[in-house]
């Protein structure tokens, strides 16, 4: 298919894939409504704060740093607050959890969107490896943690994608979460993302009866700061594949500001989106008892931190 044919090309939603943050979100009013955003001082994460702000939003960005959330917050303009949390750094993800939840002010909405990509060498944190335990655990911890803040009718999303696909034939590999048994970047990489995927279905699961949404979403392929860690591979893909198939930050950020935000949305429970409709997934994706065994195993390795 032609860029200009997927650029024009629109799903039951009424968007796709060159539609942009701000189309899907043009009709929409948050004022009132509190979003929390992972990862907010780049890429997708920024213009997603950015857009749900300049709709009224109160949005608390999260960074890694009290510095980059500031910038961030200064930058996006709107009502914009800065918190700190490092992904990889559970207590650091314990000391917000336990603020906000002191705060005690609800949440619209909790796009979990921060995240690493295809670390060359295996690099390690407690015991797992850093993809999973940065993409998975981190966002595993500070979502349930501040799950009793969400409203009756709010939203959780979390950044999947695509590269789900490049995950082991058995889907997580358990056996094998430090990589000690072999480690490959991309694939650990699609196993992070996949295990994305298969917390929002089980947390849709568990959402059933309310009147909350849980869903994961594909950005699209785009260049951003995620891809530091490609190195010269990664500049070589970028430069031949940005003006055929790469989307730009605006596109990127579409598929989780309309699950976020846009009345449609919710009723997309526990399901996989794709360029602002429902995508396709693999068998391990659509797998219940496959999220089932994914959360049991994630509340035990956040025991600790608990």
């Amino acid at each position: 298919m032609s860029l200009y044919a997927k650029l024009a090309r629109s799903g039951p939603s009424g968007f796709g894939y060159g539609s942009t943050a701000d189309d899907v979100t043009a009709s929409v009013d948050l004022t009132g409504k509190r979003v929390l955003i992972t990862g907010c001082n780049s890429g997708i994460g920024f213009e997603s704060m950015r857009v749900l702000a300049s709709r009224g939003a109160q949005v608390l960005g999260v960074a890694r740093s009290q510095e980059k959330a500031e910038e961030a917050c200064r930058k996006a303009g709107g009502d914009c607050q800065p918190w700190v949390a490092e992904l990889s750094e559970p207590e650091t993800i314990r000391a917000l959890v336990r603020q906000l939840n002191d705060r005690g002010e609800k949440l619209d909405v909790i796009m979990l969107n921060a995240g690493i990509m295809a670390l060359p060498k295996l690099q390690t944190a407690y015991g797992y490896e850093l993809q999973f335990f940065t993409n998975h655990i981190g966002h595993f911890l500070l979502g349930t943690g501040i799950l009793p803040l969400l409203a009756d009718s709010g939203r959780l999303v979390v950044l999947s994608s695509l590269a789900h696909r490049q995950a082991p034939s058995v889907g997580i590999d358990f056996a094998n979460l430090d990589g000690s048994r072999g480690y490959n970047p991309w694939r650990f990489y699609g196993q992070s993302k996949l295990a994305n995927l298969l917390f929002a279905r089980e947390l849709g699961r568990r959402f059933a009866g309310t009147r909350r949404v849980a869903t994961a979403v594909h950005p699209g392929v785009i260049q951003t700061a995620l891809g530091r860690h490609m190195g010269s591979l990664g500049d070589v893909f970028f430069a031949l594949a940005g003006p055929l198939a790469l989307k730009s930050i605006p596109q990127g950020a579409a598929t989780q500001c309309w699950s976020a935000a846009h009345p449609d949305g919710a009723q997309l429970n526990g399901q996989y989106l794709s360029d602002c409709n429902v995508g396709k997934t693999t068998r391990q994706g659509e797998s219940a008892e496959l999220a089932a065994r994914l959360w049991d195993e994630s509340e035990k390795i956040v025991a600790r931190w608990r």
